[in-house]
């Protein structure tokens, strides 16, 4: 698929596992490029409660503000500025990335390869709401 024989890949990289390491970072990197340009799509100025913890701006990889542009550190940002608006109480949002991570990774993993990896769409979207649902209904 990269368009070398499979051996010429150790050329690059010392074994299996920091070659699986380099293709999970381009993954998870795609991802945060994914999500950026989501959220910056969302209407509104930063610590406005309409718009909080939907939009970002995530500039360039490091822009010199040392933001962490990795999924989970695009999170963490959405969380900071629901603090900042007021949406979510601040002695709520320590550590609360991971319960959010967890529903959300355990969703995909679900419908992505596991049990319900044959549901439809619209059940799969309907899942999908009742989980954002969940997570919102948490943060309040």
């Amino acid at each position: 698929m990269v368009g070398v024989v499979p051996n010429a890949a150790y050329r690059h990289f010392a074994d299996r596992d920091e070659l699986l390491a380099e293709v999970c970072a381009a993954a998870m990197g795609k991802l945060a490029d994914r999500m950026a340009a989501r959220v910056a799509h969302v209407p509104g100025p930063y610590g406005d409660a309409d718009a909080a913890g939907l939009q970002h701006d995530y500039g360039a990889p490091d822009d010199g503000t040392g933001r962490d542009r990795t999924p989970l550190g695009q999170l963490r940002a959405a969380l900071d500025e629901l603090v900042d608006a007021g949406v979510l109480p601040a002695q709520r949002r320590d550590g609360i990335e991971y319960p959010i991570w967890s529903a959300v990774h355990g969703l995909a993993v679900l419908t992505g390869q596991g049990p319900l990896r044959d549901v439809s769409a619209a059940t799969r979207d309907r899942l999908a709401e009742l989980t954002f649902t969940f997570i919102g209904e948490g943060l309040a």
